[in-house]
């Protein structure tokens, strides 16, 4: 396997992201070679299989459907998803603050633009196949009402998600409701255990108590951070309403973690959300509706909003569409590619630069119990990366001579810090179902 190489001199910034790059590529490439091994024994089977009977070619495909995902071979992929989540995370989060800022005042036009962009999926899902031709699959093959009911009622959470955090944006300066969103790891890993199985370690407890720490002195010191004009009720609305939107974010990850177990390529994942964001739409919809939001859009965008017409509709709106779509689709691919626990990481590691970007952008106050709350975050982020590579280094030269003796002999294999599972006997289960139909 390859290695970084580590520069001679490092910001924080970027011995952050260095730590960040070296798990998830050892991550990726881990999973990528117990691929290879599913690969190896389907077509030891099919072999075996075709020296009895002959199967048609259209079954055939199907069998190596169910076990060959070739998106997740792609190691520029995992990059291009992580990058995608990294704009679309931290401009989605200082747009949202923007709309307020500069006079909107509707939490329900701030829910409808974190989820109306989900038309713009429909490129990602039929260009690849109709257009750059890099897919024989057509769109929402074997994308059943399973699927669709799954992924419509996981929107509708989504939805009132959306909400909560749009009630935490609006009272909460975009550094105070980052750093509170960080705790979200902490549910992921918990619901993880429950959902996933993920196993607790030292790295992920050290995590957990260090970010609770930063959340615990963030509250404490909640009285000397409300803006002008804002009562102590209202600053304490937007605090839960943020810790809420954490948890239910925090189960969004591990229950599509287990859903995308009967989702075989990158395209499906791709078609997964669309519904999810369409459910969303629904929702917020539905909303707007009774709470009179579109014509208060109108409003804002005529009479209210300080920066204008123009800017209301092309930046505070559309741009803030974009940006959402980006963020949540690049979230659902990390989770694919990797895991639950690894994609509530990767949104972590962003919310340092979502504070900054708060400072910088809206001169949000950024005190002492601030700067020891973030410190803390990204201390307990960057222990839990650390632990997790160098888990995964040793997982992986396990892997390597276990493979060279010739092992892997249908057993379940567990990789402790970064949740990935794979059953090496579902396998013959899964061609056994695609020759019954």
């Amino acid at each position: 396997a390859g290695t970084i190489s580590l520069p001679k001199r490092l910001s924080l910034f970027q011995l952050f992201f260095f730590l960040f790059l070296s798990y998830a590529k050892s991550q990726f490439q881990i999973k990528t070679t117990k691929i290879e091994i599913i690969k190896n024994r389907f077509s030891k089977h099919k072999e075996t299989k075709m020296n009895d009977s002959q199967v048609n070619s259209e079954q055939q495909q199907q069998q190596q459907n169910l076990v060959k995902p070739p998106a997740k071979r792609s190691l520029g992929l995992l990059i291009a998803t992580y990058g995608c989540l990294f704009v679309g995370s931290i401009a989605s989060s200082l747009l949202a603050k923007y709309y307020f800022v500069h006079g909107g005042s509707s939490r329900w036009v701030s829910t409808w633009v974190q989820s109306a962009g989900f038309p713009l999926l429909l490129f990602l899902i039929y260009l690849p196949p109709y257009v750059f031709k890099t897919t024989t699959r057509r769109p929402f093959t074997r994308f059943t009402r399973r699927h669709f009911i799954f992924s419509f009622l996981i929107g509708l959470v989504l939805g009132f998600n959306n909400f909560l955090f749009s009630w935490g944006t609006s009272y909460l300066p975009v550094s105070t409701s980052s750093l509170l969103l960080s705790t979200q790891l902490i549910f992921t890993l918990i619901l993880s255990v429950i959902i996933v199985k993920q196993k607790i370690t030292f790295s992920n407890l050290n995590c957990v108590i260090l970010l609770t720490l930063s959340s615990v002195l963030l509250a404490l010191g909640s009285s000397q951070d409300k803006p002008a004009g804002l009562t102590k009720t209202k600053y304490f609305i937007g605090f839960l309403s943020t810790i809420g939107a954490g948890l239910l974010f925090a189960l969004y990850l591990p229950v599509t973690e287990r859903f995308y177990r009967s989702v075989y390529c990158y395209a499906m994942v791709m078609e997964v959300q669309l519904v999810m964001e369409f459910a969303a739409t629904v929702f917020a919809t539905i909303g707007m509706a009774f709470d009179g939001g579109f014509k208060e859009m109108v409003k804002e965008a005529n009479h209210v909003f300080t920066k204008g017409l123009t800017v209301y509709w092309t930046v505070a709106i559309f741009v803030n569409v974009v940006t959402w779509q980006l963020c949540f689709a690049a979230t659902s691919g990390m989770v694919y590619l990797t895991s639950g626990i690894t994609g509530g990481i990767c949104m972590t590691a962003l919310l340092a630069m979502n504070v900054i970007g708060g400072v910088v952008v809206y001169g949000d106050e950024f005190g002492g119990v601030k700067i020891v709350s973030t410190v803390l975050c990204i201390w307990g982020f960057s222990s839990y990366v650390y632990g997790i590579y160098v888990k995964m280094k040793k997982e992986e030269k396990r892997e390597k001579e276990e493979k060279e003796k010739g092992g892997y002999s249908g057993v379940k294999t567990t990789e402790e810090g970064g949740e990935m599972e794979v059953e090496m006997g579902k396998v013959k289960d899964d061609v056994a179902a695609a020759d019954e139909r």
